[in-house]
């Protein structure tokens, strides 16, 4: 338990430094060392926790990774396009709230070692 407590630190880390300087959430989430880190201690350890109710928590991270990649990249597409600019913008910062929101409510299950849905 204390290894998923750390990969939701790492991931809030990497989140936090995208409010804290010009750079979105999204992306600070994505590229931050930290983020990378916690996505390759989750691929790693992911075994280990395999039929527990801790497997949820490790899903929930990654998903919530390569979800926020999906919607950077769409946004991305989006921004390079004259009619999609103001989406683009649009898109990541609400797929910034979406991964606030995801670190938040997945950490507050750990806390109460409640499994998430699938």
């Amino acid at each position: 338990m204390t290894l998923t407590h750390v990969m939701y630190a790492l991931h809030a880390f990497s989140a936090l430094t995208g409010m804290l300087t010009p750079a979105l959430v999204v992306t600070a989430f994505l590229t931050g060392w930290p983020s990378i880190i916690a996505v390759i201690i989750n691929y790693v350890k992911r075994s280990e926790v395999r039929g527990t109710w801790l497997d949820a928590h490790f899903a929930w991270q990654l998903r919530t990774f390569w979800f926020a990649l999906l919607w950077l990249a769409v946004g991305g597409v989006l921004f390079a396009t004259v009619v999609g600019l103001v989406l683009g913008v649009v898109l990541w910062i609400a797929a910034g709230v979406w991964v606030v929101y995801r670190l938040v409510r997945g950490w507050l299950a750990l806390g109460s070692r409640q499994p998430l849905p699938r």
